[in-house]
């Protein structure tokens, strides 16, 4: 293991600290995945559970889609510091809001 370790190397910070954030995005996004196909199988019972539907693509836009924009807009593309936050914080209004609309929409 500690071989493993030395063949890292970050960049502003320690590579165990580095690793560290990697380990808890990659539960992050295992977390969400788990929860998301809770709320499908739900979705699947009938037509009276679309709300489960909706829940469940707020869910992964809030959680798992922004987590893979947030490691991969930096390190697949060229897109500027300004443009990788308008479009995280973007997907995380659109998931935030939909979240809200599942749940107060037919009261708005």
């Amino acid at each position: 293991m500690l071989q493993i370790l030395l063949q890292f190397s970050a960049t502003g910070t320690e590579p165990a600290i580095a690793i560290a954030a990697l380990v808890l995005s990659v539960v992050s996004l295992l977390l969400s995945v788990a929860i998301a196909t809770f709320l499908l199988r739900g979705y699947r019972r009938g037509p009276s559970h679309t709300k489960m539907l909706w829940l469940a693509v707020g869910l992964l836009l809030l959680t798992t889609v922004l987590e893979i924009l947030r490691i991969g807009l930096p390190t697949f593309t060229t897109v500027g510091t300004v443009t990788q936050s308008l479009v995280v914080s973007g997907c995380e209004v659109v998931g935030l809001g939909t979240i809200l609309w599942t749940i107060y929409g037919d009261s708005l």
